[in-house]
């Protein structure tokens, strides 16, 4: 049977909670096309998040890979199409510490494309009711240095795997301490996480569709 390994992240930036986790988990041995969910939780900590990711790749040895974090402000389920070679952190990681202009990967590429069918799993999740959208950026903090190790991984191991990474928003008790702030429900989550999943597993080819953003 195959496996797919979905991982995100701990709590960070003052909040009790990260709704990626609180979303993977519910998901650990559950089926899915064919496949078993195993998930992993990884620090929100510059120095060793790729490390952890490394082992939990090695350990497993999935068949896709869905690394899945928060966006607090983003109102929809935004699939990422590129991981860039750079940490530049807006606030300080759970060590305290705040990286600004530094290469992941020294000498690496400058970036690397999500191996997801990024707009299949948008036209899903869509269907279902639940909003979501493609995203050109996956930000400077650890979700961008989640997404860019592992391609780099995937890519120098010569893995063919499928792996990429989505952000989720705010839980709505979150938000309730962000006023304004867009959420959406942890149901809602789980369910346009399985048609990521599901997609990922049997869409061979991604579709051609409108992703594209102005500005």
């Amino acid at each position: 049977m195959k496996t797919v390994l979905m991982t995100a992240f701990e709590p960070f930036g003052g909040e009790d909670i990260n709704p990626s986790w609180e979303a993977v988990r519910a998901l650990e041995g559950k089926q899915i096309a064919g496949a078993t969910i195993v998930t992993r939780q990884l620090p929100v900590v510059f120095s060793t998040v790729s490390e952890v990711l490394y082992r939990a790749l090695d350990e497993v040895k999935p068949d896709a890979i869905i690394s899945v974090g928060q966006a607090g402000g983003r109102s929809d389920i935004t699939v990422e199409r590129i991981g860039i070679n750079v940490d530049d952190a807006r606030i300080p990681d759970n060590a305290g510490k705040q990286p600004i202009d530094e290469a992941i990967v020294a000498d690496g590429p400058a970036a690397y494309f999500s191996r997801l069918p990024i707009k299949a799993i948008v036209a899903a999740v869509r269907e279902a009711g639940i909003p979501a959208s493609v995203s050109q950026t996956a930000g400077t903090f650890t979700c961008n240095r989640v997404m860019y190790s592992l391609l780099h991984w995937l890519h120098t191991q010569g893995n063919p795997a499928r792996g990429g990474f989505i952000h989720i928003p705010y839980l709505p008790e979150q938000a309730a301490h962000h006023p304004g702030a867009p959420s959406m429900s942890l149901a809602s989550v789980i369910q346009a996480l399985e048609i990521a999943v599901r997609v990922t597993l049997e869409t061979k080819e991604d579709v051609k569709a409108v992703g594209g953003a102005t500005h």
